[in-house]
C-alpha cells in the first residue's frame, strides 16, 4: 500500500510530537509486544515505534518484521524511532491521533 506524498506529509506533521508508545528491545518481538502493537495501532493509528537495537542489521530486520505483522505502513524511519500508520477498521476519535488538533 503506497501512501500518496501528501498523504506521508500530514502523517509526519502529526508524529511529530508523538511519542513512541511501544519499546522493541533486542530480545525480539514476543506475543506479548505484537498484541500491544495490534492493541495501538487499532486505537490510535499513527503511533512511534522505538527499536533498541546496537546492530543496524538487527534493527532492519525487526522492523521489516514488526511492519509485516502488523500490516503498517512505516511512513518515517529516524534513528531507532519509526512512525507507523494503519488505517483502523472502526476509528475512535477520542483515541486516534488523526482526528486531533496539530
Amino acid at each position: 500500500m503506497a501512501l500518496p506524498q501528501a498523504k506521508i506529509k500530514h502523517l509526519r506533521t502529526i508524529g511529530h510530537k508523538l511519542k513512541p508508545v511501544v519499546i522493541v528491545s533486542e530480545n525480539g518481538l514476543s506475543d506479548n509486544l505484537l498484541a500491544e502493537l495490534e492493541r495501538a495501532l487499532n486505537d490510535h493509528e499513527l503511533i512511534k515505534v522505538k527499536f533498541a537495537f546496537e546492530d543496524r542489521e538487527a534493527k532492519k530486520a525487526a522492523i521489516d518484521e514488526v511492519v509485516k505483522h502488523s500490516k503498517a505502513e512505516a511512513v518515517q524511519q529516524i534513528g531507532k524511532i519509526v512512525l507507523l500508520y494503519r488505517l483502523a477498521k472502526q476509528t475512535n476519535k477520542k483515541l486516534s491521533n488523526l482526528h486531533r488538533p496539530i
